[in-house]
């Protein structure tokens, strides 16, 4: 079991790991985020640092050049290196999680090399992880592991892709969860006093992504021409074991770039927040962190709001108020489901909330759509002639 120690880093407990790397014989240090904070959660952390000890691998240096007869998980393992320029940093954060955690746990206790891998190993990879895990997981999977037997075959590494020949799993659809207008107004009353209340209110209003209304900053609010606009992201990944924030002037997609009315209420809010946070800065002086200055969702000295630690506090702001449990981002569904609810079409909604396509929006909330389903059934009920039901008292006997 190797060494490891606890450390407080931004009031989130870290798990510190120690280990000599196997090619240069140097002594590394490996940081594992617990996601807690350092308030009363001491136990736990603790608790995890020893099952994360007992769990831990240390990294194996991967040296040499690509080749068709080296291990299949040494091949994933480098793979990933090849592709970390070409990629955006939350999908590089993305690939490495499922393949250094599933995939390659998995394959390095088989024998298999990139050349001699088949359909049929992959196969029963799948098999195994439909155990444990969702059928759309299984998808991820099969996605990382495909794009990377792809590029083996444009490296001249095999003369043909396996994992074309692989049965991927059904996907599972997605029922989103959602608050009622009555649930979203008790929600609202409840936390307008609590520092995260306006970002509530904003996200659960606009039907934001976490990352878009973290990375809100002034200049996407008009107040000339009252829009706001989504144009800029926040979140949080981690890499190389680091929890590393992500700041980027982009969002998920090109459809993600939008402009919003700016409405009274939150006109009004912002520019009250804007006066406030000019007052801290004033009153806390060089204390005053100027690093997201132009950032609107700021604690009292400057400072963002970890993506992680908003999940974990709307979280216990349910549970203490009583309120049902949902996630952060059902506070976007719960948007999407009042919007369709009030009879905006599933088009206006794609664009409200920066869908890529109208078949995504209606893939997750055509369910919701009862409204247009009604006229439907009253438009049939006026153009069909149905005859009047006969009842017969030996309905159902003869035949």
């Amino acid at each position: 079991m190797v060494a490891g120690h606890l450390r407080i880093k931004n009031n989130i407990y870290y798990m510190v790991l120690s280990y000599t790397d196997e090619q240069t014989r140097k002594r590394k240090e490996k940081w594992i985020s617990t996601y807690l904070t350092a308030k009363g959660n001491k136990t736990r952390a603790e608790h995890m640092l020893i099952e994360t000890r007992k769990a831990f691998k240390p990294p194996r240096s991967l040296s040499g050049d690509l080749n068709s007869d080296m291990k299949f998980s040494d091949y994933m393992l480098l793979w990933l290196e090849i592709i970390r320029p070409t990629v955006e940093k939350t999908t590089y954060a993305s690939y490495t999680s499922m393949v250094k955690n599933k995939i390659v746990p998995y394959f390095e206790k088989k024998d298999f090399t990139v050349a001699s891998i088949a359909a049929k190993d992959i196969q029963m990879f799948y098999a195994h992880e439909l155990k444990t895990v969702s059928p759309n997981t299984v998808i991820h999977e099969h996605a990382n592991i495909h794009r990377a037997l792809k590029y083996a075959l444009k490296m001249d590494l095999i003369d043909f892709n396996p994992a074309d020949k692989v049965d991927r799993p059904k996907k599972q659809k997605f029922i989103a969860e959602h608050y009622s207008l009555e649930e979203l107004e008790a929600l609202f009353d409840a936390t307008k006093n609590h520092y995260l209340g306006l970002l509530i209110q904003v996200t659960a209003f606009y039907g934001l992504r976490r990352s878009e209304t973290l990375g809100l900053r002034w200049d996407a609010i008009d107040f000339e021409n009252k829009t706001i606009t989504i144009k800029h992201i926040l979140t949080t990944v981690q890499i190389d074991g680091k929890q590393t924030i992500i700041k980027e002037d982009r969002a998920k997609t090109k459809s993600s770039l939008r402009s919003l009315p700016l409405v009274p209420r939150f006109e009004k809010a912002f520019k009250e927040l804007k006066e406030q946070q000019e007052e801290n800065r004033r009153v806390c002086g060089k204390s005053y962190c100027t690093e997201y200055i132009d950032y609107i969702f700021v604690n009292g000295i400057g400072k963002i709001y970890n993506p992680n630690n908003v999940t974990e506090a709307f979280g216990k702001l349910l549970k203490e108020n009583g309120f049902r449990k949902i996630r952060f981002h059902d506070l976007r569904h719960s948007c999407a489901s009042l919007l369709l609810a009030n009879g905006v079409s599933l088009k206006e909604i794609q664009e409200w909330l920066g869908h890529s396509d109208i078949a995504t929006t209606a893939d997750i909330y055509s369910h919701l759509d009862f409204k247009s389903k009604i006229s439907s059934a009253y438009l049939m009920d006026g153009v069909l002639n149905l005859p009047e039901p006969v009842i017969k008292e030996d309905w159902g006997v003869q035949g």
